[in-house]
């Protein structure tokens, strides 16, 4: 069995052992703007031990957030964001921005998104849309999609240049590329509709531009949903993906499962608090829609996406992350002895960043994480993503807007 603790090449880049803190959409890039309580976020996680800390949605534009409060990979955050992946330099981890378009699912208002009609792959209803007014979404023409390509290569190379190791293409939770991906929202019937071969060709080119633009450079990791839950993709089309990754050259693929709103049980493994605990109107009106359609027999249990992602490694020869619910060291040696090259956390990193250290040493086995995912809806307060019963609070005042690093 490999250690989790021996380095590991990705593409051009070597980590220094298996562990990677996964995209957690932290809040705290205030009206867009990367804040020192961001930066601190992630160079905690690298001196805890982390190879590689991945710094959730990195927007290709200002129409491309879900919400206000996240950063855009344009020139004017060049600068802050080399800050923040020189922090985590410091402590001896390589940094990965996730590049993101939220396409249909976002939240943002009708000053900032002008717009009543936003991208997708298909036309139509946009129930995404109701709570924010926009009841409609636009179908991507040629040009759309060309000039969509173009985004991401352009945020990709902006992520070079302020000092990221690796980019993470975020093709899974409903988000535009993953728009495509998924049946649910993509109901296309030309080159890129139908099959799971066509509903791939878009994020597939992306990705090989992408590749183009920064692969010798960079890690290009992408990030998808094996699943999309009851409803949609199931594990066979996910393997398809995986397969469609590998043979364009995708130099590692994390595997996540499910949709933001359709199937976030299946996403988290236990649900979101009912009432979206700390969050604001929107998330609190999300997590009671939740609840309404949610599995209540749901019980999180370790590793709770290891059967689903066994069924991709056994298909596939790339590198692939497990992501799903590891929290011990029994837990980390399972995914090794599976096959997977690297574990990727949230909630337990969220809870203790020093959670990969102390398993090095021995202080501890088990992380204190209870899976309770308030975590996910405190993302949405001053002070960002933080865990309620985690020793290590972060201070608020480093988010404030303004609080450039």
């Amino acid at each position: 069995m490999t250690s989790a603790f021996s380095p590991l090449q990705i593409g051009p880049l070597k980590l220094r052992n298996r562990f990677v803190k996964a995209a957690t959409n932290e809040g705290m890039a205030k009206g867009g703007i990367v804040t020192k309580g961001l930066a601190n976020f992630h160079a905690r996680i690298a001196e805890g031990g982390a190879a590689l800390s991945t710094v959730a949605y990195c927007a290709t534009s200002p129409d491309g957030r879900t919400f206000l409060d996240q950063a855009v990979l344009d020139d004017d955050s060049i600068p802050d964001f080399r800050a923040l992946t020189e922090g985590v330099h410091k402590h001896g981890a390589a940094a990965s921005a996730q590049i993101t378009h939220a396409g249909s699912f976002t939240f943002l208002d009708k000053e900032t998104l002008k717009t009543n009609r936003p991208l997708s792959s298909s036309g139509g209803f946009n129930k995404v849309g109701v709570m924010s007014g926009r009841y409609f979404k636009k179908k991507m023409d040629r040009d759309d999609l060309s000039t969509m390509t173009d985004e991401f290569v352009a945020a990709a190379l902006r992520a070079k240049e302020a000092g990221f190791d690796a980019v993470e293409l975020h093709m899974g939770h409903g988000y535009l590329l993953s728009q495509f991906v998924s049946p649910v929202y993509n109901k296309r019937r030309d080159d890129f509709g139908g099959s799971i071969e066509k509903r791939m060709n878009f994020p597939s080119e992306v990705l090989k531009k992408v590749l183009d633009a920064v692969g010798k450079d960079l890690a290009v990791i992408v990030k998808y949903s094996m699943t999309d839950g009851p409803k949609g993709n199931q594990i066979d089309d996910g393997i398809a993906v995986a397969k469609r990754l590998e043979a364009d050259g995708a130099h590692m693929a994390v595997l996540s499962n499910g949709l933001n709103v359709e199937s976030i049980t299946a996403m988290f493994g236990s649900p979101l608090p009912p009432t979206g605990s700390g969050g604001n109107a929107v998330v609190k009106i999300g997590s009671w829609i939740q609840s309404l359609t949610a599995p209540k027999d749901v019980v999180f249990r370790e590793s709770y996406l290891r059967e689903l992602a066994q069924q991709v490694r056994a298909n596939v020869n790339m590198p692939l992350a497990y992501l799903g619910g590891v929290q011990s060291l029994a837990g980390v040696e399972d995914a090794m002895a599976d096959g997977f090259d690297t574990i990727a956390m949230g909630r337990a990193l969220v809870f203790d960043p020093n959670f990969v250290n102390d398993l090095q040493t021995g202080a501890i086995t088990q992380s204190g994480c209870t899976a309770c995912n308030r975590c996910v809806t405190m993302m949405y307060t001053p002070g960002g993503t933080s865990c309620i019963e985690s020793p290590y609070k972060p201070d608020p005042k480093l988010n404030k807007v303004g609080a450039s690093v």
